[in-house]
């Protein structure tokens, strides 16, 4: 039997608290928020998004280089996304300049986007373009439209002449942020008579939302520590304008370090949960290794580095900066959960990689059809790539199985973990995992000491193998789980060769948002 070393029980156990009440919410593994204990080989290991397709460049003359800060959202049964339209004054290629827009995007799949002519603001006497938002006063107060943050407002209370929000910084991003309003998405508004906050540096994309578990507006935005390191702060709001004292962000077993985004926002599948795509900020200086990245030249130029065609108002980091994606998670919005190891990594060298301002990720995933047919629907993610060169910044999507950012993950030795105290909703339980065809998942329900449950033994458990977003466990002799409802107990799950991304317990399979078969 594949589980034979396995059967018999732990027994030690961390002190005990008040069981953890799950419902029947979807929950991840993302953080240690339900773990009690690993034993064996078991462990959380981050999982990374697979680069797909370009699914943008930003070759109109309205665009450019510096395009970036990418909003996206799934609006029923549409996909919008909002951006930075800009031609980066730090480029190597300046044969063209204009103000800071924000411009628009939209697909009906999250994979093939188009970008509409909307007739709203003249570019060089002419409206056939995508822009939504422009630089300036026009609103009745100085904005810069090139660092905007755009959702859809899912507050219940909200007027439907407010459900799309903006946040974007006024002119000189010391003098704080202002909300903007709109009906449709499209023509905007200022909310209420001016700037919301400011207190902070908002030189990056700057964001807020609503927080359906909290019930109140939250905002992110960046904030400098004492010792200059980029970093990030939140408060709370139930109008967006009235807020709560600002927190800097705690993180778990983490150094400081340059955090230029946060890229915050709850998780569509498990709301509970907010989860973070922060944009570390790295400058490496100069070396023969930074010489040999991709190229040179133009990294050289930007720094301001060579005498030939330079720039020479331009600072060393231009060149020498490099950035990439992490991620956290938190469960109350201050304290996060931080993998210092990459998320997304600048990847393999080539042309358009290893630069300033890449591998920034859009705000934030969403739901979309598998290019495998058959297949459940996965998340897409966006990143930032080519930035700084040329005239054209791009994004490239890249995908992920449902909830697959972290796993508890066994090798082929085995291993196991075991929960903390809690209590669900629900008569069975489904499990979202991933195994070898050797390997498998074994589970056992156990009272709150520890104790095996009756006909919900590890020897009575059927053990799972394959790979789904959503398998019901099984027992052998004890099929229903309704008469343990409401009590406390705990989970014990052994892991051969597989990982598990999250759990949930409920009377049928999770709803799966519906997305276009590709």
């Amino acid at each position: 039997m594949l589980f034979a070393g396995l059967i018999s029980a732990p027994t030690a156990f961390s002190q005990t608290k008040a069981p953890i009440d799950i419902g029947s919410r979807i929950e991840l593994f993302i953080d240690n928020f339900l773990v009690d204990r690993y034993s064996g080989s078991a462990a959380q290991k981050i999982h990374h998004p697979v680069p797909r397709e370009r699914v943008i460049l930003h070759d109109a003359p309205w665009e450019g280089s510096g395009s970036g800060y990418h909003s996206v959202f799934k609006d029923g049964n549409k996909y919008r996304m909002y951006y930075k339209a800009w031609q980066h004054a730090a480029s190597t290629d300046t044969s063209s300049s204009h103000p800071l827009y924000c411009a628009y995007a939209e697909s009906t799949d999250g994979i093939t986007w188009h970008k509409p002519d909307l007739g709203l603001h003249a570019f060089k006497g002419s409206k056939k373009n995508n822009i939504v938002l422009i630089s300036g006063p026009e609103l009745g107060v100085k904005i810069d439209a090139g660092h905007p943050a755009v959702f859809k407002d899912e507050n219940p209370a909200v007027s439907p002449e407010e459900r799309y929000k903006a946040i974007v910084t006024l002119e000189n991003p010391e003098y704080g942020l202002v909300v903007l309003k709109s009906p449709d998405g499209f023509k905007w508004s200022l909310l209420g008579k001016g700037v919301t906050m400011r207190k902070g540096h908002f030189d990056s994309q700057n964001l807020a939302f609503w927080d359906k578990e909290l019930k109140a507006y939250r905002v992110y935005w960046r904030q400098y520590s004492k010792n200059g390191t980029r970093g990030i702060r939140t408060a709370t709001s139930p109008d967006l304008f009235t807020w709560s004292e600002p927190q800097d962000l705690v993180y778990e077993d983490s150094p400081e370090m340059h955090l230029y985004t946060n890229q915050v926002k709850p998780y569509h599948r498990a709301p509970h949960i907010l989860i973070g795509f922060p944009l570390r900020y790295v400058d490496r200086g100069w070396s023969e290794t930074m010489r040999k990245l991709p190229e040179p030249e133009e990294r050289e130029k930007r720094a301001g580095k060579t005498t030939k065609g330079g720039i020479a108002d331009l600072t060393s980091r231009y060149g020498t900066v490099l950035t990439e994606s992490l991620l956290m998670a938190s469960r109350d919005g201050v304290h996060f959960k931080r993998w210092n190891e990459a998320f997304l990594r600048p990847g393999i060298e080539r042309n358009g990689s290893w630069t300033y301002g890449d591998n920034c990720m859009a705000w934030h995933v969403v739901e979309t059809g598998s290019g495998l047919p058959g297949a459940p629907n996965e998340l897409s993610l966006y990143a930032v790539e080519n930035y700084w060169k040329g005239k054209a910044s791009a994004l490239r999507r890249y995908t992920m199985r449902l909830d697959g950012f972290v796993s508890v993950s066994a090798d082929y030795k085995g291993g196991e973990i075991v929960t903390k105290p809690l209590k669900f909703a629900g008569d069975q339980l489904w499990l979202n995992f991933s195994s070898s065809a050797a390997g498998g998942i074994a589970t056992e329900i156990q009272d709150e000491n520890g104790a095996p449950i009756p006909g919900f033994a590890l020897i009575d458990c059927e053990p799972l193998f394959g790979d789904s977003v959503d398998k019901k466990v099984l027992w052998k002799k004890a099929a229903d789980l309704s008469k343990l409802a409401g009590k406390t107990v705990r989970l014990r799950f052994v892991l051969n060769d597989a990982d598990l991304f999250a759990l949930r317990f409920g009377n049928t399979p999770a709803p799966v948002m519906t997305a276009p078969t590709r």
